[in-house]
């Protein structure tokens, strides 16, 4: 009986081009999934801004209404609010969000606010809300 010793350890050529095909793989399925995943997180970004020009509005209107020493302007007005935060870009390029504010006079001393904004890529965020004045307390 002839005994053969044969080496069993070490990667034979085949497992080594078959490793090689599957990280091939596996990487080049990575890299098409990238461009979808830098617009869903451009659309977040967009988003998530709106939404806080949003609360910022609705806050700042809330508070001046709240108020009974302002008179209230019902009607609708529309402006332009810069991803800065500002009523300007501060940087070229920056991204722009149109607002547009409707506020109605309920006739009971509320009155209900209406914003909508829109961003760079034409989703809107819009909510309302009725305020009523915070009159002094009497006693």
């Amino acid at each position: 009986m002839l005994n053969s010793t044969r080496n069993n350890r070490g990667i034979s050529l085949v497992e080594v081009v078959m490793a090689m095909f599957l990280v091939t793989v596996g990487i080049i399925a990575l890299l098409s999934m990238q461009p979808m995943s830098w617009q869903v997180a451009g659309k977040s970004d967009f988003l998530g801004k709106a939404a806080e020009i949003l609360q910022n509005e609705l806050a700042t209107t809330e508070l001046l209404i709240m108020n009974p020493n302002n008179a209230v302007n019902t009607g609708e007005t529309n402006k332009t609010v810069y991803a800065s935060g500002g009523s300007g870009p501060q940087y070229d390029g920056a991204a722009a969000f149109p607002v547009k504010m409707t506020i109605t006079d309920n006739g009971n001393n509320s009155w209900t606010v209406a914003v909508t904004v829109t961003d760079p890529g034409n989703n809107t965020v819009l909510q309302s809300l009725i305020v009523t004045r915070q009159e002094p307390f009497k006693y």
